[in-house]
C-alpha cells in the first residue's frame, strides 16, 4: 500500500472512533447515575464460623487423596 492509503485508513478510523464516542455519550441509557444508590448491608457474624459450617473432617484431612497428583495404573511408557 502507498503512504496515502495508510494515512487515509488512519484518518477514517480516527473519525469513526470520534463519531462513535459522541454518539455513545449522547445515549441516555449509557449515562452513569450521579446520585448513587443505597444498598442494604448485614451485620457481621460475631462468633465467626460456627461448628456447623466447618468442613467434614472425614473428607478434609491430612490423609485424604490429593486429586492433583498424577496417578498411574499399570505400566507407564
Amino acid at each position: 500500500m502507498k503512504r496515502t492509503d495508510v494515512a487515509m485508513i488512519i484518518l477514517i478510523a480516527s473519525v469513526s472512533v470520534m463519531i462513535a464516542f459522541f454518539v455513545a455519550n449522547s445515549l441516555p441509557f449509557l449515562k452513569v447515575d450521579t446520585t448513587g444508590a443505597t444498598v442494604k448491608t448485614i451485620e457481621a457474624i460475631p462468633d465467626g464460623i460456627s461448628d456447623a459450617d466447618q468442613p467434614d473432617p472425614a473428607v478434609f484431612n491430612d490423609q485424604a487423596i490429593n486429586p492433583t497428583v498424577k496417578t498411574v495404573i499399570g505400566k507407564s511408557n
